[in-house]
């Protein structure tokens, strides 16, 4: 039995479907009670657990093979939380734990990476007898949403500029990187980078997205306006976004090829594999 964390997320539901597919019997951990169709349909055993309240952790972690550590995006209790996770986690003995950070957590300008940072500091001082992390590059995926309005308007909004370039990676190599840290032996007290294999700025995916479509699709530069805000959530995206304009978030796809056994999906391929929106005039 493999536990999964913000299963209702999208990570964690792909996470999960990943691993059904592979045959393992998965616990998937929500934060709301109520339906869950798209992981009980799955097969997965879903469970109510909120991360950043006190809980029974020993009912859902005692005789586990192993844990994914997944922690709702842009949560200020993070750097806290995870290291109360890996605790309870060591109590029950859990026999492998893999915690999804982010790429370059290092990075402290932004506080959910920083976060992050802390986080693996703690689970590397946590006594556990077994531990990755996946350290994964913006999503492919964060893009879909904007697909149908470009059809419509003929523009790729970019919230990072025109200019600096992102290793986009689909989120289903994501998780199938996930299931290999947590079902395959030797990879003890690593720390694996998942970065899509194209290094794209926006007029570059603009030109896939034209493409796939086939029409004209520009890229259209948001800029930012105001100081940056005072929330935690909304602060983390914009220091994000700051960050990707001035720096851009590119990586390797070596680590990636090297756990799935293949080159990480083109963002082209990506897109191959969503439906076309349906024509519509402009």
């Amino acid at each position: 039995m493999i536990v999964v964390t913000a299963a209702g997320g999208p990570t964690g539901t792909a996470v999960v479907r990943e691993l059904r597919s592979r045959g393992e019997q998965v616990r998937a951990v929500v934060n709301h009670r109520g339906p869950r169709p798209e992981l009980t349909g799955l097969g997965a055993e879903v469970v109510v657990g909120e991360l950043t309240q006190p809980m029974a952790w020993s009912k859902v972690l005692t005789g586990v093979d192993a844990l994914y550590l997944i922690w709702p995006n842009f949560d200020p209790d993070e750097a806290e939380g995870a290291p109360a996770v890996f605790a309870e986690a060591r109590r029950a003995g859990v026999p492998r734990v893999v915690y999804h950070s982010v790429l370059r957590p290092q990075l402290r300008a932004m506080p959910h990476h920083a976060a992050k940072d802390r986080a693996e500091e703690a689970l590397d001082a946590s006594g556990l007898r077994a531990w990755r992390v996946l350290q994964p590059c913006a999503y492919a995926d964060n893009l879909d949403g904007q697909l149908e309005a470009a059809q419509v308007s003929g523009v790729l909004r970019s919230y990072w500029g025109l200019r600096t370039a992102q290793s986009l990676v689909d989120l289903r190599d994501v998780a199938a990187a996930a299931a290999v840290l947590l079902t395959e032996d030797g990879l003890d007290g690593g720390t694996f980078e998942a970065a899509g294999p194209e290094a794209l700025t926006a007029p570059d995916l603009a030109e896939r997205i034209a493409a796939w479509l086939g029409d004209e699709v520009v890229a259209d530069d948001v800029v930012p306006g105001g100081e940056v805000p005072t929330g935690y959530a909304a602060r983390c995206r914009r220091t994000m976004f700051d960050h990707y304009r001035a720096n851009g978030f590119t990586g390797s796809p070596r680590v990636l090829t090297d756990l799935l056994g293949r080159p990480p999906r083109t963002f082209a391929e990506h897109l191959a594999d969503l439906p076309v929106p349906g024509a519509a005039s402009r």
